[in-house]
């Protein structure tokens, strides 16, 4: 007998660019939460694409955080680093398909370009229709045209986007030989059955992208939900560039605490100094998604007790 895929089938897919930071355990609790408050599994991936800005150290120290804060994944671990043939075999379908074309164009050459909210360079359009003569393929971009894309998200509402001129036609083979991002994340969510992606604010301006790339390879499109993000006195995303402290594995339950109460699920004062276990036992029995701000949210400002 085929085992039937769980109804709610979630995932962290952390990039081991660093350690657990706070940042990073606020998107692990909300996605575990909503995964098993669900009756749903909850999957972990290390998102290693990035050759270059990652390292299994970084990667090593992150599993043993989130065990140390009491966190349980379904299965083996995904490492994007040993996927790379199944990114191939979907931009090879998107070739043969017309929906992609090669890219000859330089970062100084698009330097000029719009900006995206996300701040990466708007494509022009410049090598759309074919190279020019004497230019090489550096890089594979994916064609949006007029491509509108909508979606409910269960925490920051209706979002619509105009890829055209929210992000233009988007890289999925970089020119360093690297696939990008955006196919990466596309493939394994569909590889792994994925149903709810639940992650950082951080990366909605991701998402029409991702789910124009999941029409094109006609995948399933799962159900977003996008966290608040964390953010320094300066405003700025809690991360490795803005010296982001490591989370304290040996006293991993503050930090739990202070996610709850970063997520707006108001767990008691009592339980500040409680334990992983006791921490998770109440947050199971309490957890609301209804109750999470938009943000972003400054840890100190929100009451947490994680210092930016």
């Amino acid at each position: 007998m085929i085992a039937s895929t769980p109804v709610y089938r979630g995932r962290f897919a952390p990039s081991p660019t660093g350690p657990l930071h706070f940042g990073s355990l606020v998107a692990a609790v909300g996605s575990f939460l909503e995964a098993r408050t669900k009756g749903g599994e909850w999957l972990l991936r290390i998102e290693d694409v990035d050759v270059p800005r990652c390292s299994k150290a970084a990667a090593d120290e992150i599993l043993r955080t989130l065990e140390a804060c009491g966190f349980a994944w379904d299965g083996e671990v995904v490492w994007q680093s040993r996927r790379t043939d199944a990114y191939a075999a979907a931009l090879e379908r998107l070739q043969v398909a017309g929906r992609v074309f090669a890219c000859a164009c330089t970062r100084r050459e698009l330097a000029d370009s719009a900006i995206a909210p996300d701040g990466a360079a708007i494509y022009p359009g410049t090598c759309r229709q074919g190279l020019a003569e004497g230019r090489q393929a550096r890089a594979w971009r994916l064609r949006v045209g007029d491509a509108r894309i909508g979606f409910d998200d269960a925490i920051q509402g209706r979002i619509d986007s105009e890829l055209a001129s929210e992000a233009g036609d988007f890289i999925l083979l970089r020119a360093d030989g690297l696939f990008a991002y955006q196919l990466a994340v596309v493939v394994d969510d569909a590889a792994t059955g994925i149903t709810h992606v639940v992650r950082g604010a951080d990366l909605l301006a991701s998402t029409a992208r991702q789910i124009f790339l999941q029409q094109c390879l006609g995948l399933p499109i799962p159900c977003y939900a996008h966290l608040p993000v964390a953010v320094n006195a300066a405003g700025e995303k809690l991360s490795k560039q803005t010296h982001a402290a490591p989370v304290d594995v040996s006293r991993p339950g503050p930090a739990l605490f202070a996610a709850l109460e970063f997520l707006g699920q108001r767990p008691p004062a009592e339980l500040s100094g409680a334990s992983p276990d006791e921490l998770w036992n109440w947050a199971m029995r309490h957890w609301r998604i209804d109750r999470v701000p938009r943000g972003p949210l400054c840890p100190a400002v929100s009451g947490g007790i994680i210092a930016p």
